[in-house]
């Protein structure tokens, strides 16, 4: 064989090789930089809240379909989800981040003078709404939500009620609007905030408080194993599996709904965006996490787009007057 003939061998051997390398190098690039597959999930609160179980489970569910590769879950704790709010809007222009929040995080902004808003952030989708619930230890003396109103108002002092959201959050803003539909002043309210819901449990279960305000999918095992109860549910209907009555049903006027969404740094690409989107929408059309709403107590409230954008300016609007109304801010 010629020297020339090896050397042309030898040539397109390494061109093939070279191609191989190419080929191989944007797989890695496609399967690891582009897409989801190397984004992370930020929870503004601590593990066990409503935040992180809902985090979690739709992590676990976009991992388990293939619909994202393995996405890192980690907790920001905070000033009620401010500290978390403020890093999402340091971290501009990043396609890797998302943050879960809602009502609690938007609430927190305001009482705690943050001048980052929600509605500043890139919205990607809101996913759940939940009802709030009055919860006490199994063992309290406060056998209804009529036992529970009538020492209220006797003695508002002496009813301590934990929440595990800062003053603004939902958690915080039930009980104030309860207490002024059955006449207790709401200055007067004795609130303890917890950093997240697993706080709140290990109060409400040592009795260092006389009452929780939380969403109930945070308590679905311990409800189930007789260690809390529920003396009532925030929403219009009864929660499938709790028995508790509805606030309406025993005669307070008043309804009250929690949400949580999805969102992402400001100054997002339109490519981003649409990815992200699209990995959540393909989330929710899975038979999982059906399950899971049903599971948690959670209602479907999936919307995306300019419906969720303007959605988080109203709450903005929302939580700033309710607050001012209540003296807070």
């Amino acid at each position: 064989m010629s020297r020339t003939g090896s050397g042309s061998r030898v040539r397109a051997l390494l061109l093939l090789a070279l191609v191989g390398l190419l080929v191989a190098g944007c797989g890695v690039t496609r399967g690891e930089d582009e897409g989801l597959h190397r984004v992370r999930m930020m929870v503004p609160n601590s593990p066990g809240g409503g935040y992180d179980l809902t985090a979690r489970t739709a992590v676990k569910i976009m991992e388990d379909e293939g619909i994202t590769g393995r996405v890192e879950v980690f907790n920001v704790i905070g000033a009620g989800g401010t500290v978390a709010m403020a890093r999402l809007m340091n971290e501009a222009g990043n396609d890797d981040l998302m943050m879960m929040m809602g009502l609690g995080v938007v609430g927190a902004g305001y009482t705690n003078g943050s001048t980052a808003r929600v509605s500043e952030a890139t919205a990607l989708a809101k996913v759940v709404e939940e009802q709030e619930g009055i919860l006490v230890p199994a063992d309290s003396p406060l056998q209804t939500i009529d036992d529970f109103v009538a020492a209220w108002r006797a003695d508002p002092a002496s009813i301590t009620i934990g929440g595990g959201s800062s003053p603004g959050g939902p958690d915080h803003l039930f009980p104030m609007e309860t207490a002024r539909a059955v006449g207790v002043d709401p200055n007067a309210v004795n609130y303890v905030s917890y950093d997240g819901g697993g706080d709140l449990l290990t109060a409400l279960l040592g009795q260092k408080i006389t009452a929780g305000t939380s969403g109930l999918g945070e308590y679905v095992d311990q409800i189930e194993a007789g260690q809390v109860r529920v003396l009532a549910v925030s929403g219009n209907e009864r929660v499938e599996g709790i028995d508790a009555p509805t606030l309406t049903e025993a005669g307070v006027d008043l309804t009250f709904t929690n949400w949580r969404g999805i969102l992402a740094p400001p100054g997002l690409s339109d490519g981003a965006k649409a990815d992200m989107v699209e990995a959540l929408e393909k989330l929710h059309d899975t038979p999982e996490w059906k399950e899971a709403l049903v599971k948690n107590g959670w209602s479907d409230a999936f919307t995306t787009g300019p419906e969720f954008e303007q959605f988080l300016r109203d709450q903005d609007e929302r939580v700033s007057s309710t607050l001012a109304e209540l003296g807070l801010t």
